[in-house]
């Protein structure tokens, strides 16, 4: 238990593992690629790109305005930046055989939080109209991802010392937290005026939006913590089997504090971003049910919801699949209703091949054919 975590269990179960079961079974390199357990998930964003690029002209168009990278793929991947970071954190709750319900209010409470501090007062400044955020923008953010730490460590303390369940505790934060938003605002929509706090939303770094780098640099850290230490190992363990994790000397409680306490940062982070991008922070409707579809792209990147298995670019693959799900949806003139009757659909199919009753049932059929 005391090893490092080498296993690629924090981004898939990782090809070395795959490639050897297939060298034991006699198999070639070829059927242990199809085993991978990314092979799903990227077949199906392949298979929605393939519709779009015969049935949307121009999808995969690239131009170049003021030094930066336009497109439908950049938009995408740009709109998708939020639901990626909240599904990364989503994805270690729910390998601890958790789930949090509750990170479309978080989102909601540190952009509000971040909104309010930041807002924007006009002076003039040689001459010229400018506005100025109300406090250093530094302190506003570190107040708004304080407030969405907060957030996490109380659903930890109900899950991880009170023993109550994770959707009941989390529950409690989802219908509380954003009506203590919108409280903060008093039910109105704050508008940001200061230019700078636009960029963590619509902000353009190399040529590429300034989100992406957020969520590739989250991705790369809890990667190399999943990868370089034993904590993978230790959540992994968790999610199999609590008791014995415990028993065998695991500090199963402080595990599952600070997977909560993570998922709410990347909410309080994915909050930033989505009020930075519409320049405003509305608490009715902010992260609203962004909580389904994160439960929807970590299952559709492969984690198990029965815990222990998990894949973080998976998680991030799935939120690529449900982005780009939508975005075909309407490119094509389908009614924006039907999308969430796609989704259902997707997460019916989704449980059901996760199922183990469904599983010996099909094995049986199949094994009675000719």
């Amino acid at each position: 238990m005391n090893a490092p975590y080498h296993p690629e269990a924090a981004l898939a179960d990782g090809p070395a593992k795959t490639a050897a079961a297939g060298v034991v079974h006699g198999a070639g390199p070829l059927a242990a690629a199809w085993r991978h357990p990314l092979l799903r998930p990227v077949a199906a964003l392949l298979i929605l790109l393939l519709i779009d690029l015969l049935c949307v002209p121009g999808f995969f168009r690239l131009e170049i305005k003021d030094g930066h990278l336009y497109g439908s793929l950049i938009d995408i991947a740009n709109r998708a930046a939020p639901l990626m970071l909240t599904a990364l954190g989503m994805t270690l709750v729910i390998a601890t055989r958790g789930i949090d319900i509750s990170v479309g209010a978080v989102v909601a409470i540190s952009g509000t939080v971040a909104a309010m501090l930041i807002g924007g007062t006009m002076v003039v400044q040689n001459g010229v109209p400018d506005y100025v955020s109300r406090v250093p923008m530094a302190w506003a953010l570190c107040a708004a991802m304080g407030a969405a730490v907060l957030c996490g460590a109380w659903n930890g303390l109900l899950v991880a010392t009170l023993g109550l369940q994770p959707i009941i505790a989390t529950l409690i934060l989802m219908v509380a937290g954003r009506g203590l938003a919108q409280l903060l605002t008093d039910g109105q929509i704050v508008t940001v005026y200061y230019r700078p706090y636009f960029y963590l939303g619509s902000g353009y770094l190399f040529g590429l939006p300034f989100a992406l780098y957020l969520v590739a640099a989250v991705l790369l850290v809890i990667a190399l913590l999943m990868r370089k230490t034993a904590l993978g190992l230790f959540i992994q363990a968790v999610g199999i089997n609590p008791v014995a994790a415990r028993l065998a000397g695991l500090k199963t409680a402080a595990l599952i504090f600070f997977v909560y306490v993570f998922c709410s940062a990347c909410a309080g982070l994915a909050g930033l971003m989505i009020s930075a991008n519409i320049k405003s922070a509305d608490a009715n409707n902010a992260g609203l049910l962004l909580e389904l579809d994160a439960i929807l792209a970590v299952t559709l990147g492969g984690t198990s919801l029965g815990g222990g298995k998990f894949s973080l670019a998976g998680s991030v693959i799935g939120a690529l699949i449900i982005q780009t799900l939508t975005y075909t949806i309407y490119s094509l003139g389908v009614p924006p209703e039907v999308n969430m009757v796609v989704k259902s659909v997707v997460v019916f199919l989704v449980c059901l091949s996760q199922s183990a009753e469904f599983k010996t049932v099909w094995g049986r059929l199949v094994a009675r054919k000719p």
